[in-house]
C-alpha cells in the first residue's frame, strides 16, 4: 500500500501545481493526489521528482461536459484514476434520488473505462442521510455497478457517526482511501492523532482491503507545510 498526500491540503501554499509537487517530493510520500485542473508541467514535475499520481479530484460537471480535455490532461500527467470528489446532498435525499445518481455515476464510469481510466467517488457527511434501515452511503454501494470505485474518506465517515473501520471491511472496492482525522462531535478536521479516528485501524483495515493507495488529507491546517510533514511522518510509520 503506497501513501500520499491530497493537495487541497496544500492549496494555501503560494506557488504552482508543479511546486507543490517538488515540496511533496521533500517529504516519504510516494505520491500525490490532485485536485483541480492539471498543467502542462505537472507531468515534468513527477518524472523529476519520481513521485506518482494516484489520482485527480475533478468535479461532475466538469467530467460530463469536459471530458475529453480532462483525460487529455490526466493521460499527459499519468493519472489513471479520476475521483469525484463531492456531489450535493439533494443527490441523496430519496431512494430515487441515490439511484439516479447512481445511474449517472455509472455513465461516467463506462465512459471512463472506455478510455482506460478508472472513476471513484470520494464521500463527505451528507451522504450518510437515513433512509429507512439503510443510508444514503450504503445504498449508493449497493447500487453502483463495477466501472465505479470508492475513494472512502474516513473523517468525513466519521464525522457523520459512522465506523470507518467497519465501512472498509464492508466495500468491496475501495483502492483509495482518505486518512484523515476529525474531532467527531464538531465535525473540525486536526492533525493525524488529534482526533477520534482510530488512524491504525483504518491503516490496517485497508491494508486488508487490497488498498491501493492511502492518502492523507487535511481540509483546514493551520500550518500547511508543517502538517504536510506531519502527515507524512505518520503514514510513513504505519507502513
Amino acid at each position: 500500500m503506497r501513501t500520499a498526500i491530497q493537495l487541497y491540503t496544500l492549496r494555501d501554499v503560494d506557488g504552482s501545481t508543479s511546486d507543490l509537487v517538488s515540496l511533496v517530493a521533500e517529504t516519504t510520500f510516494d505520491g500525490v493526489e490532485f485536485a483541480g485542473t492539471l498543467d502542462e508541467e505537472v507531468s515534468a514535475a513527477l518524472t523529476e521528482t519520481g513521485l506518482d499520481a494516484a489520482a485527480a479530484h475533478v468535479g461532475i460537471e466538469h467530467l460530463e461536459g469536459h471530458r475529453g480535455s480532462v483525460l487529455d490532461a490526466c493521460e499527459a500527467a499519468g493519472v489513471d484514476t479520476v475521483v469525484v470528489p463531492w456531489l450535493d446532498e439533494s443527490e441523496f435525499e430519496s431512494r430515487a434520488a441515490v439511484e439516479r445518481t447512481a445511474n449517472r455515476l455509472d455513465g461516467i464510469g463506462d465512459a471512463l473505462a472506455d478510455r482506460g481510466f478508472r472513476l471513484a467517488y470520494h464521500n463527505h457527511d451528507q451522504e450518510f442521510t437515513a433512509l429507512g434501515e439503510t443510508t444514503g452511503y450504503e445504498l449508493l454501494l449497493s447500487e453502483l455497478g463495477d466501472s465505479v470505485s470508492i475513494e472512502l474518506d474516513t473523517g468525513w465517515a466519521l464525522a457523520a457517526g459512522r465506523d470507518p473501520v467497519d465501512l472498509l471491511r464492508r466495500i468491496d472496492d475501495a483502492p483509495l482511501v482518505h486518512l484523515k482525522d476529525v474531532d467527531a462531535e464538531t465535525k473540525t478536521p486536526v492533525e493525524l492523532g488529534e482526533g477520534d479516528l482510530d488512524v491504525e485501524g483504518c491503516t490496517e483495515a485497508a491494508r486488508d482491503a487490497g488498498t491501493e493507495w492511502i492518502i492523507y488529507e487535511h481540509d483546514e491546517p493551520s500550518n500547511p507545510r508543517t502538517s504536510l510533514a506531519h502527515g507524512g511522518a505518520v503514514l510513513d510509520a504505519l507502513r
